[in-house]
């Protein structure tokens, strides 16, 4: 049984206090801050033990009380609680550091969690320091494994969206104002941005890059990343794992590589090295901290076919040997063992065995594994002699370089008092300019926008609460209306019989079924109408399109900024990042790997309309 030590005293040195995080009651240079980085990185491998090497390379989901106490039993509060370890299971016994939550009920719970997760692990033998990561938390909507949805943080558009502003300086102010966000509340790992380019509208994760032009998402990206980071890796930074190397976009038909349906990355327009320049112009012209592997397997772009992480071939060769990385390479999360929300996408490596899987990631020159609790698979690699403790060091290092880099060594609790700049109306009000600049006008037949505000406005698919103190003249009953707007999301159709997280994030067709599209363009045909279509994907809709007098393309904005676009409060001046096809066909029969092949688009990628005359 682990047992707790005592909080780390205080130690003075040369007018100069030092936290004595291994209680021996002396400085020792991984405690000095004075002490160049590669000493202190050193003189700490060679304190631990393997047990606290191994924790050190995992990371997973940990849950919280709703008032930011440790939780130690499941509670309904956070539903994550029931599928994770407890806090002493995950940092006493298993000895991670690296851990995620998506919830929180507000900032001061947040950054009270993250000073009681500091403070216990400040009482472990080490005192090694907890980093905290988040997956994107700025949106309106929420992608299960994906993102979550903004609460008490301030709110922008999609990364896609900010793709539809295409503007370098306001996604690096974007990046600014969420470094200091996720700062006052301890976050110190962002896994985002997205590298990836949209080749193929299908994907389900094509509202989380910057479109599918190579050029905009490498200047995009890079600048993501210099806002986060800073010109290097510093105790104001927040780090970035930039992802999907080596590009998530050429999934085969469109199929999510969570699942063993879209295992397959696919390039038939020969287009693989178009994918590598988000990552060579931007993510590492950006020196961003830490890279994720996306799960596909690069069909005919390596000998050994089998998913990045497990690929030696395009981790080790390319990644470090070629393009010379030599920070932290970490899992996209569960390639080794099944989730409750989906199997372990180990695509490649389903025969082999956890601790196999866990060998040839290592092998492959991977560091962290994402949402696993590899620990004892890595101890008993190392007393077997499979994997060397000299292999295991190398991974050590590099993630303790990260720690020690953003100061979480020296002080990694936040203060409680300044967690009012998290959402604060300054910030606020930043991310709605965001939204406005995103929102693309797609169609204005006749001049139909904007309206004027003696017109009476019928809203389908958009929230009234709120919205009828500012926009007087919307009522309840469509037939009392002059012009409909409605809020269309694009639909989707995941296979049949898969797992719950399968089933729950947008994949397959983009059209409507018949009965729907019939349903919406009887509505649409009855008035008036607005479409407004918020792109999670670019959806298939020509039928619609020509019933609807204007269209509006959103990247998951809140109603209110849609609104002021319709009533004419701004000028559309957003350009879409990617095409919106005319027809499945076009869709089916374009490339996985190329932009701007669909055939005959409907709106073509950089189409945009303005107000102006």
């Amino acid at each position: 049984m682990q047992l707790l030590g005592v909080e780390a005293p205080l130690l003075s040195s040369g007018g100069i206090q030092f936290r004595d995080l291994n209680k021996n009651g002396k400085v020792d240079p991984y405690e000095d801050k004075r002490v160049p980085l590669e000493n202190r990185v050193e003189d700490l491998v060679s304190q631990m033990n393997i047990e606290e090497k191994a924790g050190l390379l995992s990371a997973h989901f940990l849950a919280m009380e709703e008032d930011g106490s440790l939780l130690e039993i499941p509670t309904l509060s956070d539903p994550f609680s029931f599928l994770t370890e407890s806090t002493s299971g995950t940092i006493l016994n298993k000895k991670m550091s690296h851990v995620q939550n998506l919830g929180g009920t507000s900032a001061l719970a947040y950054a009270t969690w993250n000073n009681n997760l500091q403070k216990f692990a400040e009482r472990t033998r080490l005192g090694i320091p907890i980093t905290l990561i988040s997956d994107p938390r700025h949106g309106t909507m929420a992608m299960p494994g994906a993102s979550a949805q903004a609460k008490w943080i301030s709110v922008w558009p999609s990364q896609l969206g900010l793709g539809a502003i295409g503007d370098t300086v306001l996604v690096r102010e974007f990046a600014d104002i969420a470094r200091q966000e996720y700062l006052a509340i301890g976050i110190r790992l962002a896994q985002h941005p997205m590298a990836d380019i949209a080749t193929d509208p299908r994907w389900a994760r094509v509202n989380g890059t910057f479109g599918e032009d190579a050029h905009l998402s490498a200047a995009l990206t890079k600048a993501y990343i210099l806002g986060f980071q800073g010109d290097s890796l510093g105790t104001n930074s927040v780090a970035c794992q930039t992802k999907h190397f080596a590009g998530g976009g050429p999934q085969e038909d469109g199929w999510d590589a969570h699942f063993e349906s879209g295992k397959g990355q696919v390039y038939p327009g020969d287009n693989f090295d178009y994918h590598l320049i988000p990552f060579t112009n931007g993510a590492l012209a950006a020196n961003t901290a830490q890279i994720m592997p996306y799960y596909g397997i690069p069909k005919g772009q390596v000998k050994e076919e089998v998913g990045f992480a497990f690929s030696r071939e395009m981790i080790q060769e390319l990644l470090r040997d070629s393009l010379k990385f030599d920070g932290v390479v970490a899992t996209d999360w569960g390639i080794i063992s099944d989730m409750a929300v989906k199997n372990a996408s180990a695509w490649g490596a389903e025969h082999l065995t956890e601790k196999e899987r866990v060998k040839k990631v290592l092998d492959a020159g991977c560091d962290v594994f994402g949402g696993e609790y590899a620990t004892q698979y890595i101890i008993d690699l190392v007393e077997s002699g499979e994997v060397s403790g000299e292999r295991i060091d190398v991974s050590v290092k590099r993630v303790l370089r990260d720690k020690f880099r953003l100061g979480l060594f020296d002080n990694p609790y936040v203060d409680l008092e300044k967690v009012d700049i998290v959402g604060n109306p300054i910030f606020m009000e930043k991310g709605k300019e965001a939204q406005r600049r995103s929102l693309v006008l797609l169609k204005n037949e006749k001049g139909m926008l904007p309206l004027s505000s003696d017109n009476r406005i019928y809203l389908e698919g958009m929230t009234q609460e709120g919205l009828s103190k500012k926009f007087h003249q919307i009522v309840d009953d469509m037939d009392d209306a002059d012009v409909i707007i409605q809020k269309l999301e694009t639909p989707s159709s995941p296979p049949e019989g898969g797992s719950l997280l399968e089933r729950l994030i947008p994949q397959g067709r983009l059209d409507f079924p018949e009965d729907e599209k019939n349903k919406i363009l009887v509505r649409t045909r009855s008035k008036p109408t607005i479409t407004v279509l918020t792109i999670q994907r670019p959806p298939v809709i020509p039928d619609i399109n020509a019933a609807s007098k204007a269209v509006i393309a959103d990247f998951e904005c809140q109603d209110e900024i849609i609104l002021e676009l319709i009533f004419g409060k701004f000028n559309p001046t957003g350009k879409l990042p990617i095409e919106i096809p005319s027809s499945m066909e076009a869709v089916e029969n374009q490339k996985e790997d190329l932009p701007y092949d669909s055939k005959n688009p409907l709106y073509p990628f950089g189409h945009g309309l303005t107000y102006s005359k």
